[in-house]
């Protein structure tokens, strides 16, 4: 999966948004203003950075081991850092979800009701 294709399955996902927060080389994508995926444009190969459930996240790092990694820049144990060319595009869709359901998980019940109401 190339970096294009990463941003397109994000952004359409429901109330998902698109920054540079930090600098204008790192792409940020939130859900209700959440952080739930970014990724360094400048760095090569492209990599990006998914939240993940503790222990799925070690379990992906032993099985792909130099594809997936502790998150760079992030806390170690609820990011993981996942190289894009390897890694099967279907699983980094399934990383992308995983991150995403994640953070919509722990929203606020006010957070939840304005979420549920969007089309």
């Amino acid at each position: 999966m190339n970096i294009e294709a990463f941003r397109e399955y994000c952004i359409a996902k429901k109330s998902v948004t698109e920054e540079f927060p930090f600098d204008e080389q790192t792409l940020v994508f939130k859900v209700m203003g959440k952080m739930f995926a970014l990724s360094a444009l400048e760095r090569m190969p492209p990599q990006v950075n998914l939240k993940c459930d503790p222990e799925r996240a070690i379990e992906l790092r032993e099985t792909y081991d130099g594809s997936i990694i502790p998150g760079y820049h992030m806390s170690k144990v609820h990011w993981n850092t996942v190289y894009l060319e390897g890694v099967p595009p279907k699983l980094i869709c399934e990383l992308v979800d995983h991150s995403y359901d994640l953070i919509v998980s722990k929203f606020t019940k006010k957070m939840k009701s304005a979420f549920d109401a969007l089309p």
